[in-house]
């Protein structure tokens, strides 16, 4: 019958782009979890700077001038 054959191959097509569509979100996956952790570990080195800059800079502002005695 035309019906059923028009059903199957629209069926068809359905799997078909439900399988390409599995494909991208694995490839997706995948770079993120290339990525991510990357970002997440870079994130925390440039927090780590930012505080021990500021935590220098702030003992260096009020720490007694050398060569210098009250």
């Amino acid at each position: 019958m035309v019906v059923d054959d028009t059903i199957s191959q629209a069926l068809n097509r359905i799997a078909d782009n439900q399988e390409e569509m599995n494909e991208t979100l694995k490839r997706i996956a995948n770079h993120y979890d290339g990525v991510v952790p990357v970002m997440t570990r870079n994130a925390k080195r440039v927090e780590e700077a930012h505080e021990e800059a500021q935590t220098s800079f702030l003992g260096n502002l009020f720490k007694e001038p050398q060569g210098q005695e009250n």
